[in-house]
C-alpha cells in the first residue's frame, strides 16, 4: 500500500519535490514502509518458527540476515521528512545536495546503510526457500518472493515497483493464511523436540 500510496511513484523522482506536491500522501506512505518493515520483522519470526524441524540452520541464518535488514530499512524511514523540509526551503538541486552531504557520512553510510538495509531483500528469500524445505510451502513461494524482491531492483522505481512489489506480498499473504489455518496444536507441534535414548534416561 505504501508504494501505491507514494507521491514518487507516481511523480517527479526527485522526492523532494513529489513529496512537495502532496505532502498528506508523503507523510502517509512514510509511516506505511515504517510499520510494514516492522512488521515484517515479526513475520520473520514466525517463518523462522516453521524451520524448527528441517533447514533450521538456513532459516536462522537468513531469518537473522532478515531481521536486521527490516529493522534498518524502517529506520531509514526518518529520511523521508527531512527531504520533504530540504525541498521546501531549497531548489531541487539543493536540496538533493544537502541530503547527500548528510546520508553520506561514513557513520550514516556503514552504521544505518551499508550492508544491512539488503539483508532484508536477500534474507527473505533464503528464508521462503528455509520453508520450503521445511515442507510448509511449495517451490513456488521463494520463487515468487525472490522475482519480485530482485526484479524491482532491475527498474527505476515507480509503477513498475507496485507489480514486482506484489508478487511477494501474494506469495508471504498465502503463506499467512496458511499459517493461520494450521490451529494451536499444529504451530505447537513445532516446540517438540524428539529426543535421543540417552537424553531421555537423564
Amino acid at each position: 500500500m505504501a508504494v501505491v500510496l507514494d507521491p514518487g511513484t507516481w511523480g517527479d523522482d526527485r522526492e523532494a519535490v513529489s513529496f512537495g506536491d502532496n505532502p498528506a500522501l508523503a507523510q502517509t506512505q512514510s509511516v506505511l514502509y515504517h510499520w510494514s518493515w516492522m512488521l515484517m520483522a515479526v513475520a520473520v519470526i514466525g517463518l523462522m518458527h516453521l524451520t524448527r524441524h528441517r533447514a533450521t540452520r538456513l532459516g536462522h541464518v537468513s531469518g537473522g540476515l532478515a531481521l536486521i535488514g527490516y529493522l534498518q530499512l524502517s529506520g531509514l524511514l526518518l529520511t523521508d521528512p527531512v527531504e520533504w523540509y530540504l525541498g521546501q526551503h531549497n531548489s531541487p538541486e539543493e536540496a538533493q545536495r544537502i541530503l547527500d552531504e548528510m546520508m553520506n557520512l561514513p557513520g550514516v553510510t556503514f552504521g544505518f546503510q551499508l550492508p544491512w538495509m539488503f539483508f532484508g531483500f536477500i534474507g527473505l528469500p533464503l528464508l521462503t526457500v528455509a520453508v520450503w524445505r521445511a515442507g510448509f510451502v511449495g517451490w513456488w513461494v521463494p520463487l515468487v518472493v525472490a522475482a519480485g524482491y530482485l526484479g524491482s531492483f532491475l527498474v527505476e522505481y515507480g509503477p513498475l515497483t507496485v507489480l514486482f512489489w506484489t508478487a511477494p506480498v501474494a506469495a508471504l499473504g498465502w503463506t499467512g493464511v496458511k499459517v493461520l489455518r494450521m490451529g494451536d496444536a499444529a504451530w505447537a507441534g513445532y516446540y517438540q523436540v524428539s529426543r535421543s535414548p540417552e537424553s531421555s534416561l537423564r
